[in-house]
């Protein structure tokens, strides 16, 4: 076929060398091609393996695999029992090629195929109130054994603690009146969606909190089970509540003093927490888009601070950039905001 496009354009008056170098070839080849003839001379021998195994001892393998000795047990188990007995067959990945070709290669015993969870479903949340998260944490009380459940919701966008209560145990009606709560609180509109990520607890997924996030207009997204790291916003808010300096060196001993507590942590990490997160602003500020101009404000201060003494400077300076966009469970290749999860 080489030959006869390049036969056809230089009878069109393209010079050989060009219509060669299309080709990719060299006018030496085309030289030699036509000197040997257009025969295909290469060798084509179809070989068999010396260690191939015979159609009759396959069988036998089969044979052995289904019988009643060892249709339980995996070639792992099967090829040291053979050789027990001085019997040799095969190796054991002969045994599972065989098994596999053979459409046999399955689980034995009585033991579940493992469960293969797929990730959680990636979010992305460019602005306040369209991604929440939220968890329960233990309180302990002065009662050994006995606790204060503090439910907690936040914005990751914002990191913002937008609702939270104190009870005195954990169910999926409290936490459907903190949800509630915490629109009513928002003053959110009934025609705008949030997602609401949450673990896989009883109170997250209890008959009532369900429906009343479908009421709500609520997009419910849940962790894997045993996964804490699908869930790292309500993780991390966890752990610096409880290493907080003010955090209590003893245990509440009623539940107003837990509420009262919670309220004091929940107004200064609000409004004086400078989160590391989101450049070390405020959650309020970033809630209600302030950080905007003051991390411009940074920027510009440390600009001129280069200017002024360029020495003391190696390289860029200090990244002030606003960070527009959050994710939730950055996994997915195509991440969906709550519109296009609702759509």
């Amino acid at each position: 076929m080489a030959i006869q496009l390049i036969t056809e354009a230089v009878n069109q008056g393209v010079r050989q060398r060009l219509a060669c170098e299309v080709i990719g070839i060299s006018s030496r080849t085309l030289q030699y091609w036509h000197h040997i003839g257009l025969e295909d001379r290469r060798q084509i021998v179809e070989k068999t393996p010396a260690n191939k195994l015979s159609e009759q001892e396959r069988k036998h393998i089969l044979d052995v695999c289904n019988s009643k000795e060892f249709c339980s047990q995996t070639p792992k188990q099967i090829v040291p029992a053979l050789a027990d007995k001085a019997i040799y067959l095969a190796s054991e990945s002969s045994f599972y090629r065989i098994l596999r070709n053979a459409g046999q290669l399955h689980r034995r015993g009585r033991t579940a195929n493992p469960d293969t969870t797929k990730k959680p479903t990636t979010y992305m949340a460019d602005g306040p109130n369209q991604v929440w998260s939220w968890d329960i944490t233990y309180l302990a009380s002065t009662l050994k054994g006995v606790f204060f459940y503090l439910y907690l919701f936040m914005d990751i966008y914002s990191r913002k603690i937008v609702g939270w209560e104190v009870y005195e145990n954990e169910s999926s009606e409290r936490a459907a009146d903190v949800l509630r709560k915490t629109r009513l609180t928002e003053v959110l509109p009934i025609h705008q969606k949030v997602v609401l990520h949450s673990d896989n607890g009883s109170p997250m997924k209890g008959a009532t909190m369900l429906v009343t996030m479908q009421k709500l207009g609520v997009v419910p997204s849940f962790s894997r089970p045993s996964v804490s790291n699908d869930n790292p916003y309500s993780e991390a808010l966890f752990k610096t509540l409880k290493y907080t300096p003010a955090y209590p060196s003893k245990p509440f001993e009623s539940l107003d003093e837990a509420r009262q507590w919670v309220l004091h942590f929940v107004d200064w990490y609000n409004h004086c927490h400078r989160h590391g997160g989101i450049k070390y602003v405020t959650p309020t500020q970033r809630h209600h888009g302030d950080d905007v101009t003051l991390l411009e404000q940074r920027k510009r201060l440390y600009e001129e601070a280069k200017k002024k003494h360029p020495e003391r400077w190696s390289g860029e300076t200090r990244n002030w950039s606003h960070e527009s966009t959050v994710r939730l469970n950055p996994g997915n290749t195509q991440p969906k905001t709550t519109m296009e999860k609702v759509a």
